[in-house]
């Protein structure tokens, strides 16, 4: 059996804590912080954690809302996107993940970017 993104990347207790250091980047990125303003951040957490998980082939299926609809009423313009996007790579790479899983997980993450950006370039 191969071995998937998901066990290259430690599994689900390794994927919380890439997320956990992901939120804090965010929380500090004054760009980016305000769409977080009203958000739970511990369910988010999970949320991200379930995401991930669930794109990477882990044993997870994502039950978290639409993707569109979750992200609709944001208005997350590209360089937002973008910027929140760099904050994963870069956590990514503090994690020593290598070079190909932290492209397979930004290019999964990145499938889903017409459905989070809302405002036109």
């Amino acid at each position: 059996m191969s071995e998937t993104l998901y066990d290259r990347l430690g599994g689900e207790d390794a994927i919380a804590a890439v997320v956990d250091r992901f939120y804090e980047r965010v929380m500090a990125d004054e760009q980016v912080v305000h769409y977080f303003d009203d958000v739970d951040m511990q369910k988010q957490r999970a949320h991200q954690t379930q995401f991930i998980s669930a794109v990477a082939g882990g044993p997870v299926d994502y039950t978290g809302a639409d993707m569109e609809a979750a992200h609709d009423d944001l208005g997350i313009s590209k360089p937002d996107f973008d910027a929140i996007v760099a904050h994963l790579e870069a956590t990514l790479e503090e994690f020593d993940v290598d070079e190909a899983d932290r492209d397979a997980v930004l290019s999964a993450v990145g499938e889903y970017e017409d459905a989070i950006v809302t405002v036109p370039a």
